[in-house]
């Protein structure tokens, strides 16, 4: 199967990157009540799919103003291969920048009614929060990485947002003593509140078009999250 070369059709808003082009596009979803909490939602390998949005479509139904950044341009694919080719070809840097400008965006956008921005990543998504909010400080007020991590070196003592992950024990490409070790790492370097929970379930338990899905631990797994974002990211701004 090959991947999009076209736009991704979920993108429907465009925002400033400092990246060679100056801007990115991503998929932006305001709740009914045209305001609430900002939260970033960060893709998997496979890219902006129909899985992605739908979690923006859902974070937004919980009361959440919620971006997800396109970080491969309008790319997708559902065939491994490609997504760890599309991974490869990711220059981490004009990921890192991108993302950068979609907080810049989300906590511009009138009806975002939180000081700082929640960032939730899933698969390679959870690693790119965890660099996120030690790259962003302050200007993150909650991360929660779902079975993913950075790079075992990853600085984090610009970290400042409290963390809640979500591992699955049975997990082969993301192991449980490289979580433990991650968490220790970010007590001894930021000193924030670390909390990692452990699910009987592999890696990608919540992508529901995935046969790793594991509808209980997704559902305590979201249940988690999103009482962890109302509660960091429940500041109004003046």
């Amino acid at each position: 199967m090959t991947h999009e070369k076209t736009a991704n059709p979920r993108q429907n808003v465009t925002f400033d990157s400092a990246t060679e082009s100056g801007h990115a596009h991503g998929y932006l979803r305001v709740p009914e009540s045209g305001s609430g909490p900002g939260v970033i939602v960060v893709q998997e390998w496979w890219g902006l799919t129909d899985h992605i949005a739908g979690i923006v479509d859902r974070l937004a139904r919980e009361g959440f103003v919620a971006l997800a950044p396109d970080l491969y341009g309008g790319r997708t694919t559902h065939d491994s291969a490609e997504a760890a080719q599309l991974l490869t070809d990711l220059p981490a840097e004009d990921a890192a920048r991108d993302l950068a400008g979609a907080v810049t965006y989300l906590l511009d956008l009138p009806g975002t009614t939180s000081e700082r921005a929640g960032v939730v990543g899933f698969c390679m998504g959870g690693g790119f929060v965890l660099t996120l909010a030690a790259q962003q400080g302050d200007r993150i007020g909650a991360a929660v990485p779902w079975y993913g991590l950075p790079g075992p070196d990853t600085d984090y003592s610009g970290l400042r947002a409290p963390v809640l992950g979500h591992y699955g024990a049975e997990d082969t490409s993301v192991p449980l003593e490289g979580v433990r070790a991650t968490e220790a790492r970010i007590r001894e370097q930021a000193g924030v509140e670390v909390t990692m929970e452990v699910y009987p379930a592999p890696h990608a338990f919540y992508n529901d078009e995935r046969p790793s899905y594991r509808p209980e631990s997704a559902e305590l797994a979201w249940e988690r999250t999103t009482a962890f974002l109302r509660g960091r990211l429940a500041a109004e701004r003046a």
